[in-house]
């Protein structure tokens, strides 16, 4: 399980602590845990939207939506916004925006980008409150977490070095074909028919994502692979709420 706790420490805000620094194998390796952190997310906002039953619809949506982005840290809200500068500020020019994405500071496109994607995100947990359909919360955080396994698994990282590209490089191909497949599988239980149609916006947005930054950049980045998250993770809270 060391696979899950290295995963865990990188994804999450909760207080893990490994025994010392993980090898690159390792890191390899607990890219295949990263749906199963999604399942741990999913789950505990369903059970937190449990806790808040019977409270003002407003706030139980506030609340869980915080919740949220207090568990994953905020880590892939800043790949998001970097890769957004980039994008803007970047002119179509690969080495531009690169350089772009190494600046801690975020611009106005950042920024609104941000207010734009937490804001959609808030209204599309506000309608599964009111549907009370709080189970299907658990979708979103397990397909984002497993669009990064698949974009590991299928596309290559530019930046040499690092842990991004350990990852990228040590990711067992056949196993986390099956995890990828075990995941769409859980959302499919869950879900029943609407989970396969989940899983078709997901399927087509990841792969519409995919495609901009191969070319754009030739691969992916640590940035942009939490951009895919958030921005995947925002599809398929649309859908479940269209």
């Amino acid at each position: 399980m060391l696979g899950f706790w290295i995963a865990l420490q990188f994804l999450s805000s909760l207080p893990v602590r490994l025994s010392g620094m993980p090898t690159p194998a390792q890191m390899g390796r607990s890219v295949l845990f990263y749906p199963l952190v999604g399942l741990l997310f999913g789950v505990l906002l369903w059970g937190l939207h449990a806790l808040l039953e019977g409270s003002p619809v407003l706030l139980h949506a506030a609340v869980l939506l915080s919740a949220w982005v207090v568990l994953s840290g905020g880590l892939h809200l800043d790949g998001l916004a970097d890769s957004a500068d980039a994008w803007l500020g970047g002119f179509g020019d690969r080495e531009r925006t690169l350089e772009i994405m190494k600046d801690p500071r975020s611009g106005p496109i950042a920024v609104v980008t941000l207010v734009l994607v937490l804001l959609l995100k808030f209204c599309a947990v506000l309608v599964l409150v009111e549907r009370e359909q709080g189970v299907l919360l658990i979708l979103a955080p397990v397909l984002g977490r497993a669009s990064l396994l698949g974009l590991f698994l299928c596309t290559p990282y530019v930046r040499a070095g690092g842990i991004g590209q350990a990852l990228a490089d040590h990711l067992p191909r056949r196993s986390g074909a099956w995890v990828l497949f075990a995941s769409c599988v859980l959302c499919v239980c869950i879900a029943g028919l609407q989970g396969l149609y989940v899983l078709v916006v997901a399927g087509v947005a990841f792969f519409w994502f995919r495609r901009v930054m191969i070319r754009r950049l030739g691969g992916t980045t640590g940035d942009t692979a939490g951009a895919l998250l958030e921005l995947l993770e925002l599809a398929v809270l649309l859908c479940l709420t269209l």
